[in-house]
């Protein structure tokens, strides 16, 4: 479809769904003013008929409605089954007026899991009487059949059939008469079920059960199909496009918050007033200098884990619904999800580095600078991988918190600062620990091992490699750290993508 005939078919069904006066109104939700409650229902049923299903299945739509918006949106729904389109309209629905019960066109009225009644809904009055069942007063359809469906039969008269010894003997409101009751009307139908079925296939002949089979079979490879067809309709890389362009309106806001920028600019230029014009001539100033250089990894390993730890949990009620309906392929959605999000974590860290490098007094080379952004880039990149694989592999808030506090404190335990001889059979921590790569990475790009400190002392210069700060870390040993970080983040990423894909399909609507 172009872009002009979605707009035409949107405006069609916001007119469908007479909901033009609040077309430009924000939904809303707990702390912000929307639209009313038959408004908000009205507006899921459009978003389900967008892709103009033939079959549309609603659960209590008026729940939560008074009687008036309760029955227009009935009117609704009545006048979008009887359209052009022909759909089939299927909804669960307790205690209607009798207004609204005489607008459905088919009744399947459900006792403890079993079906009592399943034709015309204005003709299940005239079963229930032809049974022997009549309500004593005029009362509302509805209501009546709530009564038989819970087997009450207080001011209902009642065949002799149902009264049986071993009900006879309980009182009309005993749980035993009430399920006396809804078997027996669990029975009536199910006999006459079987009836009305001896005698289709009478009608049909010997050949006409494997003709129905065919039937249903070959309407099941059409349907098989059409999905097939409709899921080809639009490619991946539109997918992406379209869902990419929803995700940055919708969190546009988190991106631009000033909150978020203020956090990013203020942090720099207190950790740079704190460390103004910092020196490395002797081992307390390098120590201090190493303390910020760890102190950058916590800052922006703890921001970037949180901040996409709730990405999933948050968005998983539609992310579901849009998965069963199948609207895109979740590649498409989480790799658009992953790059928007990726933006403010370039653009905050970039800003961080530009004002506390300088202020900082950190080493101004055009290698240095680069490398230093690369390494907290990396570190960002990472920690966000490693959020969206919790938040994927959790999908509930409050745990995804948890479980991000205890990554967090083990990556940073294990980072190399704090601890620098970790005893050995526990060493291998500090190998799945991306802030220990991404903290000797920061080292590398500030420090080389030909460098000379303290100076002053009488042993004379002494190079930086011989310092205790860098016990464990290698000053000259090459980059391998930058190779590392980008698989971790490439393999946090995969797994996040496969534990959401599990996760999504075994979770019901």
């Amino acid at each position: 479809m172009s872009k002009q005939q979605k707009r035409d078919r949107v405006d069609a069904i916001i007119t469908e769904l007479n909901l033009e006066r609040c077309r430009h109104t924000k939904i809303g939700g707990a702390f912000v003013r929307g639209v009313s409650g038959g408004e908000r229902k009205r507006t899921s049923i459009g978003y389900e008929i967008l892709v103009d299903p033939s079959l549309l299945l609603l659960d209590e739509p008026t729940s939560g409605l008074d009687s008036t918006s309760a029955a227009k949106l009935l009117v609704v729904l009545r006048r979008l089954a009887r359209s052009a389109a022909r759909r089939t309209v299927i909804t669960t629905i307790h205690q209607p007026s009798s207004r609204m019960f005489h607008m459905f066109d088919k009744l399947l009225l459900v006792a403890e899991g079993h079906a009592i009644y399943h034709g015309g809904a204005r003709g299940c009055m005239r079963h229930f009487a032809a049974l022997g069942f009549s309500p004593g007063i005029a009362m509302n359809p509805a209501e009546f059949l709530l009564d038989l469906a819970t087997g009450n039969l207080d001011g209902i008269s009642s065949p002799a059939s149902l009264l049986l010894p071993s009900a006879a003997a309980a009182s009309p409101d005993s749980p035993e008469f009430r399920s006396h009751v809804i078997k027996y009307l669990q029975a009536r139908h199910r006999a006459a079920s079987e009836e009305e079925a001896a005698a289709a296939a009478a009608r049909e002949g010997g050949g006409g059960g494997g003709a129905g089979r065919d039937e249903a079979a070959k309407q099941l490879r059409m349907a098989v199909r059409m999905r097939k067809d409709r899921r080809g309709g639009i490619g991946w890389l539109e997918q992406f496009t379209v869902l990419s362009r929803r995700t940055f309106r919708e969190r546009a806001a988190d991106y631009l918050d000033k909150m978020r920028l203020a956090q990013s600019v203020g942090v720099a230029l207190l950790l740079g007033l704190l460390w103004w014009k910092s020196q490395t001539s002797n081992e307390a100033q390098l120590r201090d200098q190493v303390g910020l250089i760890f102190y950058i990894c916590i800052f922006w390993t703890s921001s970037s884990l949180f901040g996409s730890v709730y990405v999933f949990p948050f968005e998983k009620l539609y992310l579901v619904k849009e998965r069963k309906a199948d609207m895109y392929r979740l590649s498409a959605y989480y790799a658009s999800s992953t790059v928007c999000d990726a933006v403010p974590h370039v653009v905050y860290p970039v800003l961080f580095t530009a004002i506390l490098y300088f202020m900082a007094d950190l080493r101004r080379t055009v290698p240095c600078f680069c490398l230093t952004l690369l390494a907290t880039l990396l570190i960002v990149l990472t920690s966000q991988g490693t959020g969206e694989l919790l938040g994927a592999a959790i999908l509930s808030v409050k745990r995804a918190g948890v479980m991000a506090s205890l990554v967090l404190m083990l990556f940073l335990l294990t980072g190399g600062y704090y601890v620098q001889h970790i005893p050995k059979f526990i060493r291998w921590l500090k190998y799945v620990s991306f802030m220990h790569y991404g903290f000797n990475l920061l080292l590398k790009a500030q420090y080389h091992g030909h460098l000379t400190y303290n100076c002053g002392s009488r042993g004379g210069c002494q190079r930086l490699q011989s310092s205790p700060s860098f016990g464990t870390v290698d000053l000259d040993g090459g980059m391998r750290e930058v190779w590392i970080l980008l698989a971790m983040a490439v393999a946090y990423r995969l797994l996040a993508y496969l534990c959401l894909r599990k996760r999504i399909s075994l979770m019901p609507l």
